[in-house]
């Protein structure tokens, strides 16, 4: 719908200045600093844009940080001979007092980050989200304890298997039990231990997919193992032509080749006793493993890095606007002083040329209107009036005389 709403709306966009004001000496620097600045803009545009891709792109593999998890392994007792003296009624096996019993608890949490701020800091994170899957084993005879010596944890999502802080069990007995921990740890990405050759030549024990790919290539490219006719064709080395067994292979069975060399992690295994005779330390043990997870507080500022606010974007609007109209100004400026210094050098001249510009210009609207087509001057003699004018006696008596001097001279 076109009407004074939708003109209002309609937004000066074009920022560039006259070539004749760029190419007047009076301006020329001026004209040069601003075409400069356009440039820079151009630029600045394209790199933040280039660089908001980047980012989007780092967005669609997730970032991920190395942290610090500390395991606490821990043990209580109860119903043991020094705790009762010695006289204690004899144990209910029904009710399960009395009887001597210790409970094992395994608990987990992620150190802070040194130097963070607390409006930076993720929420905290469960410790069974961090495992993938837990052992533990019991080290004692199945013959006088028969309740398993085997406990696993396979961490299955739902309601029957809710997010822990910790996992306690619980045994019944006297005696000196060892114990060992296995935990298989939940990392993000998926780590791989790199095997054999592989791992020798890159230097890695440990990455994810992606990176000991990334790493592989590095290596080529550091070689200049690439073909030269060929960019596609990866020509190998002496190192490794052992692990391609050919001489030459194409890049795109460089994924297929890693996943050769390429095995689950080692678990965590850690080893604890407990000795139901004596009083359980006053501080748990504790061991510091590093795990890969989702980075979320980059992850967030990198979204806010591509979420411009609205304060910020009206107050861009208000300034390109306010450019546009002063280049918008200087045009017409422009266009002013151009006219006034063609009718300055040669008044008449310009008079006489103005005239028959606007002379043209008006034929030109009158032949879009009711008119259809005709001149003023076919206009014009369709009015009576247009012959009682006081030009009419001085044209007919310089025809006739025109007529008459033509006629005599031909007599």
């Amino acid at each position: 719908m076109d009407g004074p709403k939708a003109a209002k709306k309609r937004k000066l966009t074009d920022k560039s200045i006259p070539n004749a004001i760029i190419q007047d000496p009076e301006f020329t620097q001026d004209s040069k600093m601003y075409q400069d600045l356009l440039e820079m803009e151009r630029k600045l545009d394209w790199t933040m844009m280039r660089k908001r891709m980047e980012v989007q792109d780092a967005l669609s593999r997730n970032p991920s940080i190395t942290r610090t998890l500390r395991i606490f392994l821990s043990h209580t007792v109860s119903g043991q001979v020094w705790q009762t003296g010695g006289t204690a009624e004899s144990p209910k096996f029904e009710t399960g007092e009395g009887i001597p019993a210790w409970a094992f608890k395994i608990e987990g949490r992620l150190l802070e980050l040194p130097n963070q701020r607390s409006r930076d800091r993720p929420p905290p994170r469960k410790f069974s989200t961090l495992i993938k899957r837990m052992v533990v084993e019991l080290d004692r005879d199945p013959t006088l304890y028969p309740d398993g010596n085997i406990v696993e944890w396979p961490r299955a999502p739902g309601h029957h298997n809710p997010v822990l802080d910790g996992f306690t069990i619980r045994r019944t007995g006297d005696t000196q039990t060892k114990i060992r921990v296995i935990i298989y740890l939940e990392h993000y990405p998926e780590q791989y231990k790199v095997q054999g050759e592989l791992g020798e030549i890159l230097g890695l024990r440990e990455d994810s997919r992606v990176g000991v790919i990334q790493a592989l290539w590095t290596y080529i490219k550091l070689q200049g193992l690439q073909d030269k006719a060929d960019r596609r064709m990866i020509r190998a080395d002496d190192k490794l032509r052992m692990i391609f067994g050919t001489d030459i292979i194409p890049f795109q069975k460089l994924p297929e080749l890693v996943n050769r060399y390429l095995a689950p992690p080692e678990p965590i295994v850690m080893f604890y006793t407990i000795n139901p005779a004596v009083s359980p330390p006053e501080r748990p043990s504790a061991w510091d493993v590093e795990v890969k997870i989702e980075d979320a507080a980059l992850k967030s500022k990198m979204t806010v890095m591509l979420q411009s606010t609205k304060e910020s974007i009206q107050a861009l609007n208000k300034i390109d606007e306010e450019i546009a109209l002063h280049a918008q100004s200087l045009h017409n400026s422009h266009i002013k002083r151009t006219f006034l210094e063609s009718f300055a050098n040669d008044p008449a001249r310009f008079i006489q040329t103005w005239l028959e510009s606007q002379s043209r210009d008006l034929e030109t609207i009158l032949g879009s209107g009711p008119s259809e087509g005709m001149t003023v001057r076919q206009e014009e003699l369709k009015r009576s009036e247009f012959f009682q004018l006081p030009w009419v006696e001085e044209a007919v008596a310089v025809q006739e005389g025109t007529r008459l001097a033509a006629k005599g001279m031909q007599s």
